[in-house]
């Protein structure tokens, strides 16, 4: 169903252009404390959000706006100042609380923003109820007597609630004693919990992106910039570097050679490991997943379904067929036996007990997965431009796939953000990819 608001993961935009302005996002605030606590029993209490952000500067005017759209609605909220997406979805949980709030874009650049909403059981929202909170903004924005206006409070030790649920995650009869890690935090939402979390378990953690000051969230650290973390594992010795984004939702990792694995090698990881303990009876991957991934599975047995791109797809595919395990390239990785949603701090220390059970390194865990080389070309288009009424594109692509057969994979789709549409082409070579897909971008292009 078409958003005119949200996309993938939220609201997400430009601080200070629409729709990440505050009075959009303290209208979006009363409108989502309508829709919901709509129908739920509370007796005589009031229903109660949390709110939780990244480090971006714009943080704190978004918080104040979302802050006074909920009391507008009568709804209470708990402040949780800087917190990861998935402490969010876990509190949200534990708490029994109404709803959680994120305000972050996650890896995007400091000056940009967004909004993104768990339900009460700390899933993300499906498409439906986004569209009513939609539907909701389109009212005016009346305030609820004052009698009941929303109160606001902190959360106390928001910070240490959840560093004791990602430990939990961790089977009690391992540690990490021995274990040296370099931690990049992005200098973002886990600059003061997951180094901590990994200490506590005993490895010796060297901290990199971990000073955030507003202004430079993702800036040259964490999962889309690991250049830093390369240098600093090689420099330090460690035996693995972990990078998170900037509101942690999102893990890629790095061995002593300075080797970047992605999120596919990490699920194949854990699905891996997890065969060992029992039956994994499929796993869930997205459009732009590995064909290598596919491959492996079926040779060991395991079923593998894809959905649409974006964490929240996979996750619904994961509850369809209930199943477990499931995931994206890009490194958000779920496992719904532990956390509710994709968590790259519980993800890591799922790749790390895999590690410590079989005594085997990241190498060794994915040497006999051969990746297929991939190629990606995004093409500029003119807004609304529809390839699919392209004779000439449709022919090529036609051409393309009869071309690779079982031997490779083709995939146009538009970008979600931007006047892009993205060609990936996946084959068992490397040249045959790129040439196959700037086969396709230049009929897109003419």
């Amino acid at each position: 169903m078409k958003r005119k608001y949200f996309g993938t993961d939220g609201v997400r935009g430009t601080v200070g252009e629409a729709p990440i302005t505050p009075d959009f996002v303290m209208r979006l605030g009363f409108a989502a404390g309508k829709v919901l606590v709509r129908g739920e029993q509370h007796g005589n209490a009031r229903p109660v959000v949390l709110i939780g952000k990244d480090t971006r500067i714009s943080g704190y005017m978004l918080e104040a706006a979302l802050e006074a759209g909920f009391s507008a609605a009568g709804v209470d909220t708990m402040l949780a100042g800087p917190l990861p997406t998935p402490a969010v979805a876990y509190l949200t949980r534990a708490l029994r609380l109404s709803a959680g709030v994120v305000i972050s874009a996650s890896h995007n650049p400091f000056h940009d923003n967004g909004i993104k909403f768990f339900s009460a059981t700390g899933n993300k929202l499906p498409d439906e109820t986004e569209s009513a909170i939609e539907d909701a903004l389109e009212a005016p924005l009346e305030c609820v007597p004052s009698e009941k206006l929303g109160r606001a409070k902190r959360l106390e030790d928001a910070r240490g609630r959840y560093i004791e649920f990602c430990k939990s995650t961790f089977p009690n009869e391992l540690d990490l004693r021995g274990l040296k890690l370099v931690v990049d935090c992005a200098h973002g939402a886990a600059y003061h919990i997951a180094p901590d979390v990994f200490h506590e378990l005993g490895a010796e953690v060297f901290a990199i992106g971990n000073q955030p000051n507003g202004m430079n969230i993702n800036d040259a650290h964490g999962a889309t910039a690991p250049d830093n973390l390369i240098a600093a594992v090689r420099e330090r010795g460690a035996d693995i570097g972990i990078a998170l984004d900037g509101d942690a939702d999102r893990l890629l990792m790095v061995d002593s050679n300075g080797r970047l694995y992605n999120g596919d090698e990490l699920l194949y990881i854990m699905v891996r490991d997890r065969q060992k303990l029992g039956a994994v009876p499929g796993v869930v991957g997205t459009l732009m997943t590995n064909m290598a991934l596919e491959v492996a599975f079926r040779e060991m047995g395991i079923g593998f379904a894809r959905a649409k791109v974006g964490d929240r797809y996979v996750l619904e595919v994961l509850q369809e067929r209930g199943w477990q395990l499931g995931g994206e390239g890009s490194g958000h990785l779920l496992c719904l036996d532990k956390h509710t949603t994709g968590d790259g701090i519980v993800s890591a220390l799922q790749v790390l007990s895999a590690l410590r059970r079989c005594g085997d390194s990241l190498a060794k865990c994915t040497e006999d997965l051969a990746l297929y080389p991939q190629t990606l070309v995004n093409v500029r288009v003119t807004p609304g431009y529809d390839w699919q009424a392209s004779m000439a594109v449709l022919h090529e692509k036609e051409k393309v796939e009869q071309e690779l057969g079982n031997e490779g994979r083709l995939l146009i789709r538009p970008s979600g953000t931007e006047p892009l549409i993205r060609v990936m082409v996946e084959a068992k070579n490397a040249e045959t990819a790129e040439r196959m897909a700037n086969r396709i971008a230049d009929k897109i292009r003419a």
